[in-house]
């Protein structure tokens, strides 16, 4: 990877959780003796998060209004799309049972079997847009490598490659003009459902009307006893949808708008 993308990396890890948390008790721990109230509260407040975020509870309440800003699409036909445009997500490098070949990760495979579903039912064209190829010391991008198992595995050709974008915002700018010159206006977008609000208003910003078919809904409500206990799985789902309120905060903090707004 390069020093960018080690650096983007890093500062990312240490903003969010369990980085940050862990980050605010050490601060806490290092200041009992000087201030032992602050300590107290900065430890306890970083422990309480860090368990409240852990649970299922905890990721639904982040994740679930993320995943209702935009309904599931009940189906491909009728949307007046001219194309379905599919994110790529992240890879499993040299996967043994596929002879060391790089393959998408489990969530890069949840868009393609729901893109192979929306072209089963609309035959519409595909675009994959994602890059992260030889920039990172890789031989393929990851829309070459999604691209692959969506014809291979899943039957379903793709029309188009975007391959140089390094985020959400680069898939919108770099795909919308391979579009334009296809003279495609409105697309099907698939990514996932917490993700889906952001990669829409990316699309949009660029000229392009967004038929949001977003898949791999995660925060539905299943209040139990179990829910309170503190998991892995709930982790990662929370560090998700804090990422992504972090993002849909960017996005309106560098609205045009708001810039004119602050410089008058």
């Amino acid at each position: 990877m390069s020093v960018s993308g080690v650096i983007y990396g890093v500062l990312r890890d240490l903003i969010l959780p369990p980085a940050n948390l862990l980050v605010l008790f050490a601060l806490g721990f290092s200041i009992r003796k000087k201030f032992p109230r602050l300590s107290q509260s900065l430890c306890v407040t970083s422990f309480l998060i860090l368990f409240i975020i852990s649970t299922d509870i905890g990721a639904c309440l982040l994740g679930n209004p993320l995943e209702s800003m935009e309904a599931p699409l009940v189906s491909a036909r009728g949307t007046g799309a001219q194309a379905i445009v599919v994110l790529t997500a992240g890879r499993v490098v040299a996967a043994p049972e596929y002879v060391k070949k790089d393959i998408p990760d489990y969530i890069g495979l949840a868009r393609m079997r729901y893109t192979a579903r929306l072209h089963r039912e609309s035959q519409l064209p595909v675009l994959v847009t994602g890059g992260f190829g030889k920039r990172y010391d890789n031989d393929q991008s990851l829309a070459e490598i999604m691209a692959t198992g969506l014809e291979q595995d899943f039957a379903t050709p793709v029309k188009w490659l975007e391959t140089e974008s390094i985020n959400t915002a680069q898939n919108a700018e770099l795909s919308a003009k391979i579009l334009r010159l296809a003279g495609v206006t409105r697309i099907l977008l698939v990514t996932d459902a917490m993700h889906m609000r952001r990669a829409k208003l990316a699309f949009q910003q660029q000229g392009l009307q967004v038929v949001a078919a977003p898949t791999v809904f995660l925060n539905a409500y299943d209040i139990r006893l179990s829910s309170l206990m503190p998991t892995m799985g709930s982790l990662r789902r929370s560090y998700y949808a804090i990422y992504e309120w972090l993002g849909l905060l960017l996005y309106e903090l560098s609205k045009p708008g708001r810039a004119e707004i602050k410089n008058a």
